[in-house]
């Protein structure tokens, strides 16, 4: 079955790409679906995957998780059930791309797919990007970034997509090799 992966700059209109493409051709989009599917499996909030899918997890949180495994003592006691690691929250969203591969056609933005699906032959690998400027003024306009902090929110947006495929799938995400088609 086929299937296309959009991977896209922060601010590129990536994700809007997909859903013209999915519907065009009748094929399930899984981007916020994705999100949708991990909260569900996880219990945990769509917030909450939401703001931890696709990026590491800085040196402060992983410090405090390795000290709560090597002396949980120290930690103060936390009565919910604990968040799943950076890493079960990346196999949880690596298997629910496998099922949606299993249900048939799809386009699937972000979230490693296309490291995932890199060796189907009947896979495209779409990257979207665009110049700096149009990044910034994106974000402001359609996610209405302040001014001031639009273009530091587009590097370290970009620079997490940029790290989470490097840290999960050993991969450089801004490899021409990855992609098929490169579209500005």
């Amino acid at each position: 079955m086929p299937f296309i992966t959009v991977s896209r700059m922060y601010g590129s209109g990536g994700s809007q790409v997909a859903a013209r493409v999915a519907e065009a051709l009748g094929w399930e989009l899984f981007d916020n679906a994705v999100v949708d599917a991990v909260a569900q499996r996880t219990g945990m909030s769509r917030a909450e995957v939401s703001a931890r899918e696709e990026r590491v997890p800085s040196m402060v949180e992983r410090l405090a998780a390795t000290l709560s495994l090597a002396t949980p003592e120290s930690m103060p006691a936390i009565p919910d059930a604990p968040l799943p690691t950076e890493e079960r929250l990346v196999e949880f969203t690596k298997r629910v791309i496998e099922d949606a591969v299993q249900r048939g056609p799809a386009v699937f933005v972000g979230r490693g797919a296309q490291c995932l699906l890199a060796e189907r032959a009947d896979a495209l690998h779409v990257f979207c990007y665009a110049p700096r400027g149009f990044l910034v003024e994106y974000a402001i306009q359609h996610w209405h970034i302040a001014p001031n902090d639009a273009e530091r929110h587009v590097t370290d947006m970009n620079k997490q997509r940029e790290q989470y495929v490097k840290r999960h799938w050993n991969r450089r995400w801004l490899e021409p090799e990855n992609y098929h088609l490169w579209l500005n």
